[in-house]
């Protein structure tokens, strides 16, 4: 293995560690460890991208086996001042998963659901499980997870949380942040930590409650004036846990749960052991409205005032995706159906429920 030398002039985050450090880094994985060493070429070359445009080779890939091996894999990269950078299934469109790193890959073998309460509505789950394969065992208690982001066939819930990702029905059920309940992760010090309601927590995770808190107080004026009042945040912590500035509170009651602090961090403060999430019921009955609109800007316009109506979902198709529709064979005769004359842009609105949604029992396409 040979590693370009680093240069003082890349960016931070894309500067690999000396080939010695490197070479270390392996030899100690392969002896301390079982999981998997991929040092070749060929994986650092595979793990240097995601979904996004972004490519940045890391000092490695490491895919564990079992927790040992992921504790163990933190404390030898701290010793050599590695940095430890944890992926799922890699469909980040920001580049969040490349990096001059230790790449390591839950989604081989930390995919399990832990435990599943049905009566509470919650669920235990490893960092590496696929969303659609969390839902699919979920179906038959009449339950699903409800943050359903469009890569859902392959995106992890660890990584989910690490973005606080949302999907088409954020509207009705929010995003990550409001459907984790608590959180078990690695520091980089090596410590387990159980991340909670700020009630229920040990002794370690009180103390970095209170460091926030104590953070939140000093730059509570800056962050009142200059939080974005956004849904949807990730460009920074979550330091209004106790303070809520976010459009949508992180919690019903207005409780803080240190948990929060993780998600939308992108891996940056813990690496994620487990997640215990909160399910919904699944809806018994949907309706589709389809809405065509002569220009772009009076369906942006109208998206304003369907929100109020309380829909599950909005999503605004503009002619481009049309066209790029009904050129696909595959999905050109249900497109067809959904538009009146030549739409410049569509919105397709979802009601759901336990019942058919009264107000909608005509729902089709119509024209505005």
């Amino acid at each position: 293995m040979r590693i370009d030398p680093a240069s003082h002039m890349q960016p931070a985050g894309t500067v690999l560690p000396p080939n010695d450090t490197c070479e270390l880094l392996a030899r100690r994985l392969r002896t301390d460890t079982q999981g998997e060493v991929l040092f070749d070429d060929g994986s650092r070359g595979r793990y240097a991208t995601d979904a996004s445009i972004y490519q940045i080779t890391p000092v490695g890939a490491f895919v564990p086996t079992n927790e040992r091996d992921i504790a163990t894999a933190i404390d030898i990269a701290r010793d050599l001042k590695v940095p430890v950078l944890a992926r799922g299934g890699g469909t980040s469109q920001c580049g969040q998963t490349t990096g001059a790193a230790l790449v390591i890959d839950n989604s081989k073998h930390f995919r399990r659901v832990l435990e599943v309460n049905v009566e509470e509505g919650t669920a235990t789950v490893e960092p590496g499980l696929v969303l659609d394969h969390l839902n699919a065992q979920l179906k038959p208690h009449g339950l699903w997870y409800p943050v359903d982001v469009s890569t859902s066939a392959q995106a992890t819930l660890g990584g989910m949380a690490g973005n606080n990702s949302c999907g088409s029905r954020s509207i009705a059920y929010g995003n990550m942040v409001h459907n984790v309940l608590g959180a078990s992760a690695w520091l980089s010090n090596g410590e387990l930590v159980d991340f909670g309601p700020v009630g229920s927590l040990g002794v370690r995770g009180a103390g970095i409650a209170q460091f926030v808190r104590g953070l939140a107080r000093q730059h509570r004026e800056q962050i009142a004036e200059h939080w974005p009042k956004v849904m949807r945040r990730v460009a920074g912590y979550n330091l209004d846990i106790f303070d809520n500035q976010s459009e949508r509170p992180y919690t019903a009651d207005g409780s803080v749960n240190l948990a929060h602090l993780l998600i939308g961090s992108e891996g940056t403060l813990a690496y994620t052991r487990s997640l215990k999430l909160k399910l919904a019921p699944l809806p018994r009955a949907k309706v589709l409205g389809i809405v065509n609109f002569p220009t772009f800007h009076a369906a942006m316009d109208a998206a304003q005032h369907i929100v109020k109506l309380g829909p599950t979902a909005v999503e605004l198709v503009d002619r481009t995706m049309i066209e790029l529709s009904l050129a696909n064979p595959a999905f050109k005769p249900t497109v067809e159906t959904a538009l009146i004359g030549k739409p410049a842009a569509i919105l397709l609105v979802e009601f759901s429920g336990a019942t058919r949604p009264r107000c909608c029992l005509n729902s089709g396409s119509s024209s505005s």
